[in-house]
């Protein structure tokens, strides 16, 4: 049976989030984000060990693509996950894998 157009693109946006999400570092900002957290850049950047404008590359493809979502407090802007399910996917591929 066919999707109809409107599960298609529902699976099509799908398909992006998880594009978006495979990326070691990218995978690292979602799990410190689960729980419903809420961080800055500055606080995502110390704790990947990376540069500044690397970890607010890796914030942009992750809100382009509607895993993300921020607001801004005062000075400082705080990302956090559009989808709280999304955590459950992470806790899924890690219990996938297989240990040798």
């Amino acid at each position: 049976m066919e999707p109809n157009e409107q599960t298609l693109e529902k699976l099509t946006v799908a398909a992006e989030m998880l594009k978006a999400i495979a990326h070691p570092m990218r995978i690292s900002i979602v799990s410190y984000l689960e729980g419903d957290k809420k961080l800055t850049v500055t606080e995502i950047y110390e704790r990947l060990g990376i540069e500044q404008s690397a970890t607010s590359h890796h914030l942009g493809i992750l809100k382009s693509k509607g895993v993300l979502a921020s607001s801004r407090e005062g000075k400082n802007t705080y990302y956090f996950l559009k989808h709280s399910g999304l955590s459950g996917i992470l806790k899924c591929v890690e219990s996938c894998q297989c240990h040798n």
